[in-house]
This record gives C-alpha cells, sequence and structure tokens, in this order.
C-alpha cells in the first residue's frame, strides 16, 4: 500500500482524525497542544496520527490535502483546517456542533 492509499484509508477509516506532532497527551507542539485541546473538550472520541512518528505521512500529507501545516483536522471525510480554524470554531461553538453531528449520541 503507497502513502496516499494509507492517508485514504486512515480519513475513510475514522469519523474525527487529528494529524499533529506529538499525541494529545503529550502534544510536542503548540500548534498541536491548542488542536488536541479543543477537539478533547468536545468530548467526542477520535483518532490522531503522531507525524512526527510517520515521516511519509508528514511528507505526503500537505499535497494530498492542499494543506501546508499541521495540525490538520479531518471529519467525515473532509479537511476542517488547522489550529486556527480549529480555535475559531470551538470558541463559536461550531466545532461542538461539528463533532455532535458526525459523532451522534456520544458524550
Amino acid at each position: 500500500m503507497d502513502i496516499v492509499d494509507t492517508i485514504k484509508e486512515q480519513i475513510e477509516s475514522n469519523t474525527v482524525l487529528l494529524y499533529m506532532k506529538g499525541s494529545p497527551n503529550q502534544p510536542q507542539c503548540g500548534f498541536s497542544q491548542r488542536a488536541s485541546q479543543a477537539v478533547m473538550a468536545c468530548g467526542k472520541r477520535f483518532a490522531y496520527v503522531d507525524i512526527l512518528s510517520n515521516p511519509d505521512i508528514r511528507s505526503t500529507l500537505p499535497q494530498y490535502a492542499n494543506w501546508p501545516t499541521f495540525p490538520q483536522l479531518w471529519v467525515a471525510g473532509e479537511l476542517v483546517g488547522g489550529c486556527d480554524i480549529i480555535s475559531e470554531m470551538y470558541e463559536s461553538g461550531e466545532l461542538q456542533e461539528l463533532l455532535n453531528e458526525a459523532v451522534p449520541g456520544e458524550s
């Protein structure tokens, strides 16, 4: 399986997926920390991929997504955006609404 197929499979098999540096409990940069905290605060289960331990994904995903930076939040197969967008959506309540729709019945 080539790396683009791996990325597609990850996005398709995880309703909420955060590509980040490190893990939600041990983020390796401030942007990844802010993004993962916003997603965790919404109370929905999500998957993550540590791009630091996956250099092929780190180098390929920006071209695949047409989004140059990390973190990247994907919900229901669609790119939501990076740290600033995630933070703004969290502050406005939009992120909670989006995740409630994507992952109904879980809290």
